[in-house]
């Protein structure tokens, strides 16, 4: 079972849930930061074996000025204006590549050819797990974009597909299917819809706000378009006022969980620290958590 936590905006707790579900549910868990522009889960887990780096790429034209005549199709055809004619001139744009190969297939000499670029790396590791029915280690895979690369969902995608290597050895090494989690970037643009897509379920992190409640409408909105089931938790929930949980009401969503503010859990999250280890009463909050989505999406028939 796939499950996303994300957030209409940044700063509303994503990583604090995701993190802390991680730590809390039994049995083998795969955790993936797919915030690859700020990747933060990793801070938590200082005490980690890494096992492995890799960069990633993505195609991008090359043009052979020896067969290049400047006719524009290519430049016509690419609709991000990735490349562009300028009289005798070509000239390709990067940074817009949506490496679609168009570009190549469309130019009658045959003067563009793909090579790869490197948008940023991948990093998978195995942290230990102790704690009442949490023995199983977690695999831990995030995304760093490069400075100066402007788009993420193709190092995200990377990402997911490493987490399913990654879920594939847990199931034959602990004989069932781990819990995938993903940690999502904020927002309702491209990055967060590359995340959440073709997940079971989505966990959306608000906070009782009226910046909260607008872009959880937002953050709504969008994963109801996707057609994916979703729920609210509510971090800080004595903070604001009742606006979310109207809304909530209004628009008929579940919420899964509030987390009142904490001292303890603030000054934990300062150092590095999770919530499940500074306040460890709330870790049978997010088993139970765990085990509502689970029915959740039983009750969608997405999963048996």
């Amino acid at each position: 079972m796939k499950i996303s936590i994300a957030s209409g905006k940044g700063g509303t707790g994503k990583t604090t849930i995701a993190v802390s579900l991680a730590l809390s549910v039994p049995g083998p868990v795969v955790l993936l930061d797919c915030d690859v522009e700020e990747p933060n889960s990793g801070i938590f887990f200082p005490n980690f074996t890494a096992e492995g780096k890799e960069s990633v790429t993505v195609p991008v034209p090359v043009i052979n000025e020896s067969l290049c005549t400047a006719c524009g199709e290519c430049g016509r055809f690419c609709e991000f204006s990735a490349i562009v004619c300028l009289g005798t001139s070509v000239m390709v744009f990067a940074e817009l590549c949506h490496s679609c190969g168009g570009c190549t297939m469309v130019c009658p000499h045959s003067a563009l050819k793909e090579e790869p670029s490197r948008i940023g790396d991948l990093v998978y590791r195995t942290i230990p797990r102790t704690g009442e029915g949490t023995t199983e280690p977690i695999s831990f895979v995030h995304g760093l974009l490069s400075i100066g690369k402007a788009m993420s969902p193709p190092l995200i995608r990377a990402v997911k597909k490493r987490g399913t290597i990654e879920a594939e050895k847990l199931a034959k090494e602990h004989g069932c299917e781990p819990l995938i989690l993903i940690d999502s970037p904020p927002g309702t643009s491209c990055p967060m819809i590359t995340t959440v897509s073709e997940t079971d379920y989505v966990i959306l992190v608000t906070e009782p706000t009226p910046f909260g409640l607008h872009d959880l409408d937002l953050a709504v909105k969008t994963v109801r378009k996707l057609g994916l089931p979703f729920g609210v938790v509510i971090n800080r929930s004595d903070s604001g006022d009742d606006r979310v949980c109207k809304y909530c009401e209004r628009e008929e969503i579940p919420i899964l969980l509030q987390i009142p503010e904490d001292l303890r859990i603030a000054q934990g999250y300062s150092s590095g620290k999770p919530l499940v280890e500074s306040a460890p009463e709330y870790r049978k909050d997010f088993v139970a958590l765990a085990e509502a989505v689970k029915k959740a999406v039983k009750a969608e028939g997405k999963v048996e």
